[in-house]
């Protein structure tokens, strides 16, 4: 290959309330995905506002994290990781979101795990907010819906950027903030809880709440951007985008004119917010036709533009078809819309499309012309221990040779691609299922669906053959 630059950062991804577990030890609070239950590959995980007796919380234990980050760095240096993606829980800084003070035990735990990575030259690039929304501001204000949120989350990412200085020079805003633009972002991303209801995916959808939910949160990531830069000129703050790339299924202009607008809405809306400063015009006649009012106050879009991002990331996993013919459309892809014949699929449904990532390199980077990394990338599979103990997860080396294939051939193409994080790095809780047998780590962790399993590392075979890519600079696959 030869085409990766020099310091390319080659590494994984996390989230804290996925791998963690520690459930409130040291000070923490009660976050939105601890009242979430488990699921599988077909039943939906609930929400319980009150936690129930006997109920499976898979986030109060996850992998165990938090008790064994230093096994699972030293593991990550093993492979040779130049940066280690993980985010940051924000119970642990603020149990309820509304302390005068941060939790000196909370803050301290994330400086030893920002030492660990640093003591093996792993750079850390850290998400502000994963999914963890404090349960009291959905509980109180009925989470992003609510503007004194913006002041909160401000005060959260000050204490951050004063305590990390020095240490941290990659910072990632809202993870995934356009899911914000669907409703199964209502509470995943925005901390939603509207009446009726509780099942995970299927939230009751109310899209004025979710659009002013998504204008709070722009603000608040501008106003953190402003602060960050003046606390440290040395801090990349970016944007972190969940990209779902929409090829019209046929050329019948209808299926054409309705992939433009999923990818305006979808893929474009946010990123053009964060990183251009202000809102498209094309999301007017969105916002119409759809009676959605984005309330505004004074200086709002003074502080958009003064507070765009440093550098675009996004997640990539599969893309779909768009098609104006309902009889077409499928189960399947996480985001809807139909099947591409073409394709193959995961164990999920999800289609699996290598060359996606090229162009939708290629479409980012000439819309922003800013530096790219992709965070999130991987396949979600039934991993199976042999008699001997190995497990022989061919199918995921395949799929990831892939995807750096293609990513070498956008860097030909011109892009300006700095870095890459496969997601779940090690085996960690499903954020959409709520399960572990939907694996996606070079890691393997002896923890099941039911709760069982004793949390012992394993390495994949994909562990040795990511090794050795990030040894070459992706030029051994």
């Amino acid at each position: 290959m030869g085409n990766f630059p020099k310091g390319f950062l080659w590494g994984g991804a996390t989230a804290a309330n996925q791998c963690e577990g520690g459930y409130l030890e040291g000070g923490k609070g009660l976050s939105d995905p601890d009242i979430c239950t488990g699921g599988n590959h077909t039943t939906s995980k609930r929400i319980t506002p009150v936690l129930e007796e006997g109920t499976f919380y898979p986030s109060h234990e996850a992998i165990d994290h938090y008790h064994r980050y230093k096994e699972d760095i030293g593991l990550f240096a093993e492979m040779g990781f130049k940066t280690y993606r993980f985010s940051i829980n924000w119970t642990r800084i603020f149990p309820t979101g509304e302390e005068s003070e941060p939790n000196e035990e909370g803050l301290k735990f994330y400086e030893n795990l920002i030492d660990e990575c640093l003591k093996y030259n792993i750079e850390p690039l850290v998400t502000i907010s994963h999914y963890e929304l404090p349960y009291e501001l959905t509980r109180k204000y009925n989470g992003w819906t609510s503007r004194l949120l913006i002041d909160l989350y401000v005060k959260y990412c000050e204490v951050l950027f004063n305590r990390f200085k020095g240490k941290v020079k990659y910072w990632l805003t809202f993870n995934e903030i356009n899911c914000g633009t669907m409703p199964l972002g209502n509470f995943l991303s925005l901390g939603i809880l509207n009446d009726g209801t509780k099942d995970f995916m299927n939230q009751v959808d109310v899209p004025q709440l979710r659009f002013q939910g998504l204008h709070h949160q722009f603000v608040a990531s501008a106003k953190v951007v402003k602060m960050g830069h003046e606390i440290d000129p040395n801090y990349q703050i970016g944007c972190m985008i969940a990209y779902s790339t929409s090829y019209p299924l046929t050329c019948n202009p209808d299926d054409v004119l309705l992939t433009q607008e999923r990818n305006r809405v979808m893929n474009h809306f946010c990123g053009d917010v964060q990183v251009r400063g202000e809102y498209p015009s094309y999301m007017n006649r969105y916002f119409e036709e759809n009676n959605i009012t984005i309330k505004k106050e004074a200086g709002d879009d003074e502080i958009l533009k003064d507070g765009c991002v440093d550098y675009y990331t996004f997640s990539y996993y599969m893309s779909t078809c768009q098609t104006a013919d309902p009889e077409k459309l499928t189960a399947g892809n996480l985001t809807g819309g139909a099947a591409n014949p073409y394709l193959k699929a995961s164990d999920w449904g999800w289609q699996i499309d290598p060359k996606g990532l090229r162009y939708t390199l290629n479409e980012i980077y000439d819309r922003y012309r800013i530096p790219l990394m992709v965070v999130e990338n991987g396949l979600g599979a039934y991993d199976k221990i042999e008699d001997d103990g190995s497990i022989n997860d061919d199918y995921r080396i395949d799929y990831l040779r892939e995807h750096i294939e293609q990513m070498g051939e956008a860097l030909k193409d011109g892009v300006d691609l700095i870095g890459y994080t496969p997601w779940g790095c090690i085996d960690l809780v499903s954020a959409s299922t709520g399960e572990m047998a939907k694996r996606y780590g070079f890691i393997y962790v002896e923890k099941y669906d039911d709760g069982s399993g004793d949390f012992a590392r394993r390495k994949k075979k994909s562990f040795d053959w990511y090794k050795e890519v990030i040894a070459s600079n992706g030029e051994k696959l």
